[in-house]
């Protein structure tokens, strides 16, 4: 009886805790947040005629040459041809991840030399301009997650944009400067672009 008097409180505590910090507190601060900011409580999803297309907050793997390509994603995943190894997986959202590479490491400076060789495969009306390849399209974020690039990034793959869908280079200057958001109250942050939010108007512009 005197152990049981003992252990008693403890148990208490413990399921009172519990019950606070493992169910009334995540259930109330999730309903107050789909009240207050609904969108972004919901993942900040994005939907193109009704159907949920991508996240604001999530990177994608664009590779096709008719659209805005992202930031390079150093995240992994299962290997298809052997569940019980992992390999390159860009922007699987379960495995954020960076690199974690220096500046010494050769591993790095293969892949970004990969990297601008196939840029300027992929772009070379804009080495010919003589554009300068932007620091975001050859490294990765800390996240690997990363949905936006430079408005710099963008400009530089207007010209293979315009050359894939028959646009003019100024359209699609104006949907790049269009799509920018600016530093919140003018100096907090820096310009970007959602690329995911790019690609979808530049859809609807080609179309």
């Amino acid at each position: 009886m005197a152990l049981f008097r003992q252990i008693r409180p403890a148990v208490t505590i413990f399921l009172s805790l519990s019950v606070i910090t493992g169910l009334a507190y995540p259930l109330g601060m999730t309903g107050l947040s789909k009240l207050v900011l609904p969108e972004q409580a919901e993942g900040s999803l994005v939907h193109v005629d009704g159907q949920a297309v991508g996240s604001a907050l999530i990177g994608q793997n664009f590779t096709q040459p008719r659209y805005f390509h992202g930031r390079p994603s150093a995240t992994t995943g299962p290997d298809p041809a052997d569940p019980s190894k992992t390999g390159p997986l860009p922007y699987n959202a379960a495995a954020s991840v960076a690199t974690n590479a220096g500046p010494t490491s050769k591993a790095l400076v293969d892949r970004v030399t990969a990297a601008v060789a196939q840029l300027k495969a992929e772009n070379p009306e804009a080495v010919a301009a003589g554009l300068s390849i932007p620091m975001d399209l050859v490294t990765t974020s800390g996240s690997g997650l990363d949905p936006d690039i430079s408005p710099q990034a963008a400009m530089f793959q207007v010209k293979r944009i315009a050359r894939m869908r028959n646009l003019s280079e100024d359209s699609l200057k104006n949907l790049v400067d269009d799509m920018t958001e600016r530093p919140l109250m003018g100096w907090l942050g820096v310009p970007h672009v959602n690329v995911l939010a790019l690609n979808i108007a530049l859809d609807t512009l080609h179309n």
